[in-house]
Formats: structure tokens, C-alpha cells, sequence
């Protein structure tokens, strides 16, 4: 039978954990039972009673695997690393333990999967969340959409399907934060979307804050694109051009209408300020082309992931 590996972030879940794992397993007892299961949870060194709590499940079931890291590396590092564990016939990198991302869409990625698709990916086009967050985020979708030099389709996230030559090619990538949505897109344009509905929080509160959502979004937007940089020699240009045209204002002023003359010395320096500020922000941004290229370049330090713990793991993966 074809493996089925998912992973599982979690920090902190113990309210959750338990309806978790009973959720998936149900179904692939139920409607994937075709299938083995290899569940991988990584647990981001959890203090709420929730190791423990997968523990004593892993003691009974040999499908459940556990990775507890040495700290808290967050949800991208975490999960990426967790890919070297990974010994499925095909992989969802990323399903939090929160549900939120619905567990029960699984079963039709696998049907695209088995009709030839590398890639399956879930499609956030509804979400049970506010007003502000719903909107925000829809905005930074269609954006980073738009500006990458990468086809990355909108409302798409880390729950997708992919197969097991994509995701032994992520391993490849040693990038200190990475982008998986992003990298997973550079590596097969053999992929579907499933639209699905972003379900709420069963309980606790969600450990993304403004601040981390911020962060994951600028690391989104300069992993594959350098859009920002660009924009700003462009903008640069301009407006150095703008102030040497402007430069032939007060000569034509001086010579045709002395009369709204304003002043040799004052226009001199308006010019002067404009000009060189233009002057300033195109080099900027084309010291900035070449910063990005670099960036590129060198992005690839060794693993920074420390594992404290692997549990029904084999020993040669230790």
C-alpha cells in the first residue's frame, strides 16, 4: 500500500492534540484505508502537558511519530526540517494540529494525486475569521501573487499534497527561513488547487500574532521577488529626472518672466535636493540588485535546527 506522510506542527496544543490525532486517524480508517499513515508531529518544545500527552499515545500506535525540538523554531522551520523524517510515497507538509486547515480535504488531494498531479494545493477562498485579518491577508495573497518571479497562486498556503520526488528535491534546500509555498512552486508546474473553506480555532488562541504574520508575509514577498527593491530605482530615476527638468523652470523664468522670478538661490536649492536625493535612492536600489543576487546566492546555511527527542523513529534516522 502507498504511504501517506503528514506533518504536524504543534506548540502548546494540549486542549487539541488528542481531537487531532483521533481526527486523522478515522480517516484513514475510513475513507483512506487503502493507505498507510505516517504521522509525524513536531512539537516546538511544548510546556503545557502536551508531550506528554503524545507520548502515551505514541506508545500504542507505531504510525505516530514524534519530533520535539531542542526550542521553539516556529512553524517553518520546524515543519521543513521534519521533511528529513519523511518516508512517504507522497507528503502534506504542513497540517497544524489547530484544524483550521481541514483535515478531511486530504482525501481529495489524494485523488488528484493518483490521477498524475506532483502537486495538489488547498486554496483558502473562504475563511471564518474577521473582517480586518480576512481582508489583510487577501491583499498580501494577491500581492505576492502578483510580484514573484515564481508562479505562486493566491489564497495558497503549506497544506498541499505533493509527491515524493518533490519533496526529496526540498531537500536540497538548506534555507535559514524558509518559503516552502514559494520553493515547493520553483518545482513542478504539474500541480491542481482544491478550494476549501479556513475553519475557525477549536480552542486556545492562534500563536501567530500581528507581529510573526508581519514578519512571515515580508519574508514571503523578498524570498521571490525583487519587486520592492526595483520599485525604489525606478522611483529614484524619476524623480532625479523629474528635478533636472525642473531645472529648466526658473531659466526660463529668469530670462522670459522676470517678473515671477523667484530667486536664483532658492530654486538652485530646490533642484539641488531633489536631484540628489533621486541620485541617492537609484544607486541605493541598484546597490540593492546587487545585495539581492547575493542574498540569493548565500541563503544556504547548514541545518539550524536542533532535535531533542525522536520517538518510533528508526535508529539509523536518529
Amino acid at each position: 500500500m502507498k504511504k501517506i506522510s503528514i506533518i504536524a506542527p504543534c506548540y502548546n496544543e494540549i486542549n487539541t492534540i488528542q481531537i487531532f490525532y483521533d481526527k486523522i486517524k478515522k480517516i484513514f480508517e475510513n475513507d483512506l484505508k487503502n493507505y498507510t499513515l505516517e504521522l509525524i508531529i513536531v512539537d516546538n518544545n511544548s510546556t503545557d502537558g502536551t508531550i506528554e500527552v503524545l507520548k502515551n499515545i505514541s506508545k500504542t500506535d507505531k504510525e505516530l511519530k514524534i519530533i520535539i525540538n531542542n526550542i521553539n523554531y516556529g512553524l517553518w522551520k520546524s515543519t521543513f526540517n521534519a521533511i528529513n523524517y519523511v518516508t512517504g510515497d507522497s507528503l502534506v507538509p504542513m497540517l497544524p494540529v489547530d484544524m483550521q486547515d481541514p483535515p478531511e480535504v486530504i482525501i481529495e488531494f489524494i485523488k488528484h494525486w493518483e490521477n498524475g498531479y506532483d502537486v495538489v494545493y488547498g486554496i483558502k477562498k473562504e475563511r471564518n475569521e474577521n473582517f480586518f485579518l480576512k481582508t489583510s491577508r487577501n491583499i498580501y495573497y494577491k500581492l505576492v501573487s502578483k510580484i514573484s518571479d515564481v508562479n505562486i497562486p493566491p489564497y495558497v498556503g503549506e497544506f498541499q499534497l505533493i509527491d515524493k520526488k518533490i519533496y526529496k528535491e526540498l531537500l536540497n534546500f538548506d534555507d535559514y527561513y524558509p518559503y516552502t509555498r514559494g520553493i515547493i512552486s520553483t518545482l513542478s508546474s504539474n500541480k491542481i488547487g482544491v478550494n476549501y473553506t479556513w475553519q475557525k480555532r477549536l480552542t486556545g488562541k492562534s500563536k501567530m500574532n500581528l507581529f510573526k504574520l508581519f514578519d512571515v508575509g515580508i519574508n514571503g514577498i523578498i524570498s521571490f521577488s525583487n519587486f520592492p527593491i526595483r520599485i525604489f530605482s525606478i522611483f529614484g530615476f524619476f524623480l532625479a529626472l523629474g528635478s533636472f527638468l525642473y531645472m529648466f523652470i526658473p531659466i526660463f523664468t529668469y530670462f522670459f518672466l522676470p517678473e515671477r522670478d523667484v530667486g536664483a538661490g532658492i530654486s538652485t536649492m530646490i533642484v539641488a535636493i531633489f536631484f540628489f536625493s533621486g541620485v541617492q535612492l537609484l544607486f541605493l536600489g541598484i546597490v540593492g540588485e546587487y545585495i539581492a543576487a547575493i542574498h540569493r546566492q548565500v541563503r544556504k546555511p547548514k541545518k539550524n535546527v536542533i532535535v531533542k527527542e525522536l520517538i518510533n523513529f528508526e535508529k539509523n534516522q536518529d
